[in-house]
């Protein structure tokens, strides 16, 4: 039962249901005694809400981020991307989660076709699926992932740029670099790090946590990874140019940043006068210079394609179709 106090300014109104209280002050003991038994019917029924209309979308997510995302290995990039879809009006969530339907779901998808690109979509929309997903089958607010009857856009072609000889030589002008000098700069760091990509297929962020201890004779250790730890084998050019390294920082081979060697390389391809590829780009490159040494060594194909997928991380054959890219003058000539 309510219980009212007489106040200098009205009447104030106390409720106490399940060990929840509340009051509130008003003008008249009437309007107190009135909004102290909606309140009190509100609280029972609170306490027998399904969950799905007790919590919003917007605490969906940000319980997801709490509890999944603080867990995974880009939880930084992954919490602030929940943050900003916090803020789309079009995704309604001030909605209690059941309430969000597939209508709801594309009209968000829509607008942010207008604004990003569909790569940029997909990746936010398997975001959004795996939050409705642990929504459904853990926490069991939900009964129905809504995003798996929302239409995806089309996946954006897989990059094939491979980046020419001619191009690699202009950057490493560009970046002031010499095989006899050592290594005094980060526009020679970044280099030295390019090229090694070029020879590895090891992806920016690998080689910017690559330390010391990790690397070996022929081969080095990479624990970090996109996918998960592997060894990637070195020549003995790539261990040259590691080996240029050496003095430049003592725990890290390169000395750099992910962020810092993106900028660096964006910074010395425009002085190079050079564009249409990225630093990312090296690794498709590498594919293709690889593979091709790979042929004209004679390695049988079977064991260069499995060799290939060991060294890049593949879980499957079907990858080194995506970053193999020859060209088919190049094929020509080994047919014949």
């Amino acid at each position: 039962m309510p219980n009212f106090v007489k106040t200098s300014t009205g009447w104030r109104c106390q409720i106490y249901v399940d060990g929840k209280r509340e009051s509130k002050t008003f003008r008249t003991k009437r309007e107190a005694d009135a909004w102290g038994a909606a309140r009190e019917v509100e609280l029972r029924e609170e306490k027998t809400k399904h969950p799905g209309a007790k919590f919003t979308f917007a605490e969906a997510m940000e319980k997801y981020k709490e509890e999944v995302s603080v867990k995974k290995k880009g939880a930084h990039w992954e919490i602030l991307r929940i943050d900003a879809m916090l803020d789309n009006p079009f995704l309604h969530c001030k909605e209690p989660v059941r309430n969000i339907t597939t209508t709801h779901l594309g009209e968000w998808r829509d607008a942010r076709l207008k604004e990003v690109a569909p790569g940029t979509v997909l990746r936010e929309i398997n975001l959004l699926s795996d939050i409705f997903e642990i929504t459904r089958r853990e926490w069991k607010w939900i009964e129905v992932n809504p995003m798996r009857d929302t239409r995806k856009p089309k996946a954006p072609d897989h990059r094939d740029i491979v980046i020419t000889r001619q191009q690699v030589r202009k950057m490493l002008v560009a970046m002031r670099y010499s095989p006899t000098k050592s290594v005094r700069t980060v526009s020679v760091a970044a280099a030295v790090c390019f090229m090694l990509a070029l020879r590895t297929g090891m992806r920016a962020g690998e080689l910017c946590k690559l330390t010391w201890d990790r690397i070996h004779d022929g081969y080095c250790v990479l624990n970090e990874t996109k996918t998960k730890p592997r060894q990637v084998p070195l020549t003995k050019k790539a261990m040259i140019l590691i080996e240029q390294m050496r003095g430049w920082d003592d725990e890290l081979v390169f000395g750099l940043k992910s962020q810092s060697l993106d900028a660096l390389f964006r910074r010395y391809r425009t002085r190079a006068k050079l564009s249409g590829f990225t630093f990312h780009d090296s690794r498709h490159t590498a594919a293709t210079w690889i593979a091709g040494r790979m042929r004209s060594s004679d390695v049988p194909a079977q064991q260069a394609v499995f060799d290939m997928c060991k060294m890049f991380g593949w879980k499957n054959v079907d990858q080194a179709l995506a970053y193999y890219n020859p060209k088919a003058s190049d094929i020509a000539k080994r047919m014949n």
